[in-house]
């Protein structure tokens, strides 16, 4: 079933799969998006620490 990502809690979910897979940079970037998509700073800011490390993305 290929996946689908329509909300913050569908990337936040991927992410925390990723994390118990032991696919750890993975799990940051879907985190990223997850927290990205908060409308609540402290909810996104929460995300990011629980999935900690730098920031994979590539800015154009």
């Amino acid at each position: 079933m290929p996946l689908c990502f329509n909300t913050a809690a569908d990337y936040l979910e991927a992410a925390r799969e990723m994390a118990v897979s032991g696919r750890l940079a993975l799990a940051r970037l879907l985190a990223e998006e997850a927290a990205d998509r908060m409308s609540d700073p402290g909810e996104a800011a929460r995300i990011l620490r629980d999935f900690p490390g730098p920031s994979l993305r590539q800015e154009n």
